[in-house]
């Protein structure tokens, strides 16, 4: 297969996204740097940065439906619609036909999740599932101890208070949330009512599912005891 259809097939990334790395010169097949469009066969030595890079487990107890976590850019738009420019499914670039879980705005980065399964979708972003979602915020401002007491107690958005959350300071202008809600454009316009502007806004964490380690375009699958945890009642992945 080519090469950088065995790299999106291990999650480390998409296959646009392996071109890149390829066309960087950072991965080699059996000791010589690779080129666009190589094939590649099984056993052979393919490495990243000199890291050693191995496929997905045999066929046998593969779970059925994709389930990953990737790092979202500023700029990806969450939509499945491949007449926006920038949409996350062409972003991926994934083998199967995959979707996100809720959305992160276009302005917005970090943590978003995706599946082909589209039965776990509304299982997963049920409000009595009370999942929590962590932010980091940079602002244009200093963030005070007011600030963070009042936006946790809950804001006017889209007609509604918003329910109590989590606030904690971040240096001087930054701040960290923790919310239960996914309402449109929530963080904005909660700032925006006491007169900040969000500079830059980062999802961190959804439940047990961490950003970790991903650089912004990278994905990975999910871990068994993140399915567990997202999933409970079921075992059908």
């Amino acid at each position: 297969m080519r090469l950088s259809k065995y790299i999106s097939d291990t999650g480390y990334c998409s296959r646009r996204e392996a071109d890149r790395l390829i066309s960087a010169g950072r991965l080699t097949v059996n000791g010589t740097r690779a080129r666009v469009g190589d094939e590649v066969a099984e056993g052979d030595d393919i490495r990243l940065d000199g890291e050693k890079i191995r496929p997905r487990a045999a066929a046998k107890g593969q779970r059925k439906h994709v389930y990953i976590a990737l790092n979202k850019p500023v700029g990806v738009t969450c939509t499945t619609d491949e007449s926006v420019k920038g949409n996350i499914v062409d972003f991926v670039d994934h083998d199967q036909r995959i979707f996100p879980i809720g959305r992160l705005d276009k302005d917005s980065e970090g943590l978003i999740l995706l599946t082909s399964n589209g039965d776990i979708v509304n299982e997963i972003l049920r409000a009595e599932n009370k999942l929590e979602k962590e932010y980091w915020v940079g602002t244009n401002k200093t963030v005070t101890e007011e600030f963070l007491r009042a936006m946790a107690k809950g804001v006017p958005v889209h007609g509604q208070m918003t329910l109590p959350c989590k606030t904690s300071k971040l240096g001087a202008v930054g701040f960290k949330i923790i919310l239960v809600q996914g309402l449109n454009r929530q963080i904005r316009l909660m700032a925006a009512h006491f007169r900040y502007r969000v500079k830059q806004l980062v999802r961190m964490r959804i439940g047990t599912v961490k950003l970790g380690h991903l650089k912004p375009g990278q994905w990975r699958n999910l871990t068994d005891a993140e399915l567990r945890s997202l999933l409970p009642q079921r075992t059908d992945w």
